[in-house]
């Protein structure tokens, strides 16, 4: 949800442990997410509280825009690392039951990981506050916003900060995979596209085709398949590094034709707007062999509102 909050935020400033038993580990070839799988984005907690899944809503179903005689489930469900709790966005402990719910289900499991801003209420972030007091104030920049200001642009622009970054993503996936997640999906990971006066970064187009690829090769070493979020002008130099896409608000910003390249290669596009209705996108997301949702107008990711296109 990065460019949603990032366009809100903009609006506002101008007026390694083992696995637990019965927990299925990832393969060592990666499986990518089932084509025409329906899909969907829960970054909080359900609002139905049910703790043994990890509150997780993994049997939400909801009638679909396109209609039919009942509602319809998701099978691939993109949360969190960790699990989400009330009061405060996570706890520190991976989701491994959420990941045994779905599964269950026979559903496919996307594990959320934010890989190019540090937010300050994850578990791991003393690591990064140490490494930036150690060099120079030089990876931390930055916050989205005075409302966002719990979350900072990390600097890739920089080879030391990078590797640095590049270490702590790695120890990040591997709890992905420990957990059992199917894929990974690597958030605000377009930031090259940020003014400096934004970010606090000077960040070119070579350094974040650099930082993407050694994300999604952490990704595969892992056995995981690997999702890119957003970036659409770095398509063409990364649709072969990447299993599948994740987009927000390509048809309320009129740029979803570069996402075709992913859907020639046979690989799935899981789309997700705020803004528009369903009557607005669903058709042309059909057209486009989208799987595509709508969350809620004020961007919040709890299980609902859910409602797919078909």
């Amino acid at each position: 949800m990065r460019r949603a909050l990032i366009a809100v935020a903009a609006l506002v400033a101008l007026g390694a442990g083992s696995a637990s038993a019965g927990v299925r580990l990832a393969p060592a070839k990666r499986i990518v997410p089932p084509p025409n799988a329906r899909w969907q984005y829960q970054l909080q907690a359900s609002q139905r509280g049910d703790a043994r899944s990890g509150r997780v809503n993994v049997d939400i179903c909801s009638r679909p825009f396109a209609g039919g005689p009942g509602c319809v489930r998701p099978k691939v469900i993109d949360f969190d690392l960790y699990l989400p709790k009330r009061g405060v966005p996570i706890d520190s402990t991976p989701n491994r039951g959420a990941v045994r719910a779905l599964h269950r289900r026979g559903g496919y499991a996307i594990c959320y990981v934010d890989a190019g801003s540090i937010e300050s209420y994850r578990p791991d972030f003393p690591r990064f506050v140490r490494w930036n007091r150690r060099h120079g104030h030089s990876l931390l920049g930055k916050p989205f916003s005075p409302i966002f200001n719990d979350e900072r642009y990390a600097n890739i622009g920089g080879k030391r900060q990078r590797a640095f970054l590049l270490r702590m993503m790695g120890r990040r996936v591997g709890r992905c995979r420990r957990a059992g997640f199917d894929a990974v999906e690597f958030d605000v990971v377009d930031s090259w596209q940020t003014p400096k006066r934004v970010s606090g970064w000077r960040i070119s187009y070579r350094d974040q085709i650099a930082y993407n690829r050694s994300l999604a090769r952490i990704g595969h070493r892992n056995g995981l398949a690997v999702g890119l979020k957003n970036d659409l002008e770095q398509i063409p130099d990364l649709i072969h590094d990447f299993d599948f896409a994740i987009d927000e608000q390509c048809f309320q910003y009129h740029e979803c034709n570069r996402l075709e390249r992913f859907v020639d290669a046979g690989k799935p596009v899981f789309e997700v707007e705020y803004r528009l209705t369903p009557a607005e996108f669903c058709p042309q997301a059909a057209a486009l062999g989208f799987d595509a949702i709508r969350k809620a107008h004020n961007f919040s990711l709890h299980d609902e509102p859910f409602r797919p296109c078909s």
